[in-house]
């Protein structure tokens, strides 16, 4: 996953052009949720939360930045699905899609949300976020196949070096 900080006066790697200050907007009426994303401390919460509607029988897919050498502050974890099996934790925010980007369900970016996608460098099939203080550009995660995969996620200090939460290690 590539995380990145929005900078408002730096255009995307692929979007050579001018570039235009972030506002954002209060949305009415709030997009429907498809994925919630926990930064920092709310990580753990969220980890422990989606790894019990994994296990409840939720399809859920997760990306992460996290492990040994990131401080808590910069661990971030993305969990996508159905709305009705989105897990709900403390800090959490619910984002919801708006033109090809995962935004919060009760904000809209200005300028245009088409315009922030291009800007942040976003490939065609990538997911890209957006939300205050920070971006995320990924290529999609396949469904978690245990909700084990999320225990390294579960401490506050970081997952384990060899940790992964593709369902795969």
């Amino acid at each position: 996953m590539t995380l990145a900080q929005p900078s408002p006066h730096t255009p995307g790697p692929h979007s050579p052009g001018p570039s235009f200050p972030l506002r954002w907007e209060r949305r009415e009426p709030p997009l429907p949720a498809v994925a919630v994303l926990a930064v920092g401390a709310a990580v753990p919460g969220l980890a422990l939360a989606a790894r019990e509607r994994v296990r409840a029988g939720a399809r859920l897919a997760v990306l992460a930045e996290d492990g040994p050498g990131l401080p808590v502050a910069d661990r971030v974890l993305l969990v996508l699905g159905a709305e009705q099996d989105l897990p709900w934790a403390d800090g959490a925010r619910y984002l919801g899609r708006d033109a090809g980007l995962l935004t919060p369900t009760i904000a809209r970016p200005e300028p245009a949300t088409a315009l922030w996608r291009r800007a942040l460098g976003a490939a065609e099939g990538q997911l890209c976020v957006l939300v205050p203080g920070r971006a995320l550009v990924a290529d999609p995660p396949v469904p978690l196949t245990s909700g084990e995969a999320l225990d390294p996620f579960v401490q506050p200090t970081g997952a384990a070096p060899d940790g992964g939460a593709d369902g795969t290690s």
